[in-house]
């Protein structure tokens, strides 16, 4: 039985991962910290039985300290961080504060805890960070791999590459057990509706425009999130330490074509799911409009990077692993979990 500190918890990933980890290791306990901004909250991980959730803050070096001390916790999962790229073009001290100086905060209390204090127990700091910190691609160049030099375009993706060189620095500096993994775009359930796929799902339900940036024609590479905890148990039981591994879904696709699927998936479900004009009577679909006509391409957005791409040879070779989720039927899955679950958001939104 293992005893593992989730940072982020009530996140987006955090969440999926705790369901995930209960799933697959029953017998391990589940600490979160998580200080529950918007992006987190509590029914995120209602149920999980194994969580126990303590309401702090990354920052509080002190705090962490007590958590991994009186718990026995060897494994960190550091998922906490602000991830959204327009706000951090709107407000960018949130993301220096938590995703720079959180992080530190955390490798300051392993570093005391595991090896300052002399347990010399195994122990393991992982590290979750984004394909962001890479900078952008054009049309022909080879996707991202490790050793890609970074180039980070956003608020967002600097305050992930300084965190990415910390951890580096602390297992060079003091010794300190780490791994990194460079995730590509995740989407799944339990996704705050600010990012593309739930938020035009949700506007598509109530006849909101469907806001595209630009021509719609940058390119994501896009992993179901269950597929990114997948990869990051195998990082966790087969990544060697000081090691970064990037972790993506193998399906690289402009935004317009993501934007599109979204409606014809919308379109189909007002088709096969009984009621659902009547719960959503403003969308296209309850009339049998396309979904597609709510569509509206605005400006782009500043610093837009055109193209990531994920090179996850790596993972595939030394962690075996592989995504099990193709786009069409994860995406088909995600818009049916937010339909089914509109207690959900609509309880975040109300709160939020």
């Amino acid at each position: 039985m293992a005893n593992i500190l989730v940072t982020g918890g009530a996140g987006f990933i955090g969440g999926n991962f705790l369901h995930f980890w209960a799933k697959h290791h029953p017998d391990d306990k589940l600490i979160v910290i998580d200080c529950l901004t918007y992006a987190g909250n509590k029914s995120t991980i209602a149920g999980v039985e194994q969580a126990e959730l303590v309401i702090g803050d990354i920052r509080n070096g002190k705090l962490v300290e007590e958590l991994l001390r009186d718990r026995n916790i060897g494994t960190v999962v550091h998922f906490a961080a602000e991830s959204h790229v327009d706000r951090s073009i709107t407000g960018p001290d949130a993301f220096i504060d938590t995703n720079i100086l959180g992080t530190n905060s955390l490798l300051k209390a392993a570093k005391a805890v595991w090896l300052d204090e002399g347990s010399g127990r195994p122990h393991r700091f992982h590290h979750i960070s984004t394909d962001e910190v890479y900078g952008s691609l054009g049309p022909n160049d080879a996707a991202f791999s490790e050793t890609h030099p970074y180039q980070p375009n956003s608020p967002y993706s600097a305050s992930k590459a300084s965190s990415d060189h910390l951890v580096r620095a602390y297992h060079h500096t003091f010794g300190l057990q780490v791994t990194t993994t460079n995730c590509s775009n995740n989407y799944g359930a339990y996704q705050y509706p600010e990012k593309l796929i739930p938020l035009f799902l949700l506007n598509a339900l109530h006849g909101r425009s469907l806001p595209i940036y630009g021509d719609g024609m940058n390119v994501r590479d896009w992993l179901h999130v269950e597929d990114h905890c997948r990869g990051i148990e195998a990082c966790l039981e087969r990544g060697i330490s000081g090691e970064t591994y990037n972790i993506g879904g193998g399906e690289e696709l402009p935004n317009l074509t993501v934007i599109e699927r979204i409606c014809s998936e919308v379109d189909k479900a007002f088709g096969a799911i009984e009621g659902l004009a009547d719960r959503y009577p403003d969308a296209p679909a309850a009339c049998g409009r396309p979904t597609s006509e709510l569509k509206t391409f605005v400006p782009d957005r500043v610093g837009h990077d055109r193209r990531y791409a994920i090179d996850e040879s790596k993972a595939r070779a030394d962690l075996g692993y592989k995504p099990h989720h193709d786009f069409d039927s994860g995406l088909a899955a995600t818009l049916r979990w937010y339909i089914d679950n509109e207690a959900w958001w609509r309880d975040i939104q109300t709160t939020s």
